[in-house]
Order: C-alpha cells, then structure tokens, then sequence
C-alpha cells in the first residue's frame, strides 16, 4: 500500500512538473512530443499521470528543460520558481566547461606519461617528470579558469604553482639546498597573497 501510495505521489509530481516546465518554454505538447519523437497522446498522458516515461525518456525530458531527474519527480512548492531555460542552458555550459577543463588537464598527464615511457624504453628513468606535470596542470587550470570567468580560483592556483615549481625544480636540480625552496618559496607567496589582496580591493 505504501508503495503504491509513493508510486502514485510521483506519478503525480512528474505530472505537475511536466506541464509547469513545459509551459514555461512556451510549447504545445505537439511541439513537444516532436521534440522527443513521441506522440502528442504520450506526451499527454505524462502530463496527466496516465503514464509514466520510462527512464531514457525522463533523462531526456530532464536534459531538455535543463533539470535533473530528482527535480522531475520530486513535489515543488506551487510559488517555486521554475527553472528557466538560460538557467538550464546555463548550468549545461558551466558542466561542458568543467570538462573540458579536466579533459585538458588529462591531456598534460597523459603527455608526461607518454614522454616518461619513451625514455624508459631509452633507459633514462626521470620520474621527476611527473612532478613537473603538478605545477603544469596548475597552469592549465589558471588558463581556462581565466577564460571562464573564474578568476577567484587565481590565488590559490597561483600558490600551487608556485610550490609545486619550486619543489620540481628542488627535486631535479638542487637536491640537498632545501633552504632554495624557502628562500624563493617565501617572498613568491608574500606577493602572490598581496596581489589577491589588491584585486579584491580594485
């Protein structure tokens, strides 16, 4: 009976957040239902709690309105705003950037990678290699957090470089001067932190 009652709640919920979602967007159920390749019966049969899509069809529903499935199916308040379609478009474009940012960040891993296992077949074992691939990543994340807009991210991924540059630097050239990191290491961050500073303040 429980399940029945909850089966019936979200047959209920998918309803109502249908047609809301839909009329927000302006369409008919026709203009709808061709969007999909479903019929407009299908379509009206959602929005009535006859049926229910199955779940390639709810991803699809959620990927068009720009939603997740949870907020389909979920009960929302008869005020709550419904999500708009630059809101949607909005969150689609912050994920594609995000993965376009961690695809380039694999593509230096992947590059180092490729490099260390050409001079291991050349007998040279640099594993030092992958240390520089630390401050590198950090430069590509400083890139396309810049070309993205997220420049409060510039700070601490400016100290990542900072840090990880010199501990490379430390770990292929100077070896026993462990007093070089600090000596570089500490005015670098002063003036990274002061820079942060003078940009909040601009």
């Amino acid at each position: 009976m429980c399940y029945n009652r909850g089966m019936a709640q979200i047959k209920d919920n998918l309803a109502a957040n249908l047609r809301a979602l839909r009329k927000s967007r302006s369409l008919t159920q026709m203009e709808l239902a061709e969007t999909l390749h479903y019929s407009d019966k299908s379509v009206s049969k959602w929005e009535h709690g006859d049926a229910m899509p199955d779940i390639e069809v709810l991803a699809a529903l959620a990927a068009f309105y720009g939603v997740t499935v949870d907020y389909l199916i979920a009960e929302h308040a008869e005020n709550e705003a419904v999500p708009s379609e630059e809101e949607g478009g909005e969150r689609k474009l912050t994920g594609n950037r995000r993965i376009i940012t961690l695809l380039a960040v694999a593509a230096v891993w992947i590059a180092v990678t490729a490099v260390y296992v050409a001079l291991l077949l050349a007998h040279l074992n640099i594993w030092q290699l992958f240390v520089w691939a630390v401050p590198a990543s950090a430069v590509v994340l400083i890139v396309f957090y810049a070309l993205w807009g997220k420049r409060r991210f510039s700070p601490v991924l400016t100290s990542v470089l900072v840090w990880t540059l010199l501990l490379a630097a430390y770990l292929q050239f100077w070896r026993y001067n462990l007093w070089m990191l600090a000596i570089v290491g500490v005015p670098l961050q002063i003036a990274v932190v002061l820079w942060a500073k003078l940009k909040k303040r601009r």
